[in-house]
């Protein structure tokens, strides 16, 4: 079984944010402030499903819905002429930090350039909501590319764990 090494990183200052910008204005961000559980659910499977996310594809219709509509989670979506290329949803903690729980793109826009304008909004909506820090985990299943746009963007490691996988 291959090892897989799950990176935390963390960011305690929004000056610390290194912004890529996308000048391009048919791409976009916007939150989705009409909770639906199902898009949550849609952007998880679609984005998830080239990095062996397998967390939450057995959960029912009621767990995501109990996820996707509690107060303390808010979905951004990243548009690209209409249509969905990314997202991220930012979990506020017991603790006030801010987690960015998930993160990508959509498989038609993967390697395109836009990872790092997405990130970019993730870490400034999650400045916004004015954490103590904001933080994340990656690990080497994630798109090989990951961890290193975490970094270009400022955060910094804070802890490294290693498992087997399944």
């Amino acid at each position: 079984m291959p090892t897989v090494v799950t990176t935390y990183l963390e960011m305690h200052s929004p000056d610390e944010l290194r912004p890529k910008r996308v000048a391009d204005e048919r791409f976009w961000t916007g939150e989705a402030t009409v909770k639906q559980w199902q898009l949550n659910r849609f952007l998880y499977f679609t984005v998830g499903e080239a990095w062996a996310w397998n967390d939450k594809r057995p959960w029912s219709d009621e767990q995501w819905r109990a996820y996707a509509e509690a107060d303390r989670l808010r979905t951004f979506v990243g548009w690209w002429e209409g249509s969905p290329a990314g997202y991220y949803e930012l979990d506020r903690h017991d603790d006030g930090s801010i987690e960015i729980a998930y993160f990508g793109l959509l498989p038609a826009f993967v390697g395109r350039g836009l990872g790092g304008a997405l990130l970019t909004g993730a870490l400034e909506d999650a400045w916004k909501m004015q954490p103590p820090r904001v933080w994340v985990h990656t690990c080497t299943l994630d798109h090989p590319a990951a961890l290193a746009n975490y970094q270009a963007r400022g955060m910094k490691i804070y802890k490294t764990e290693s498992h087997e996988a399944d």
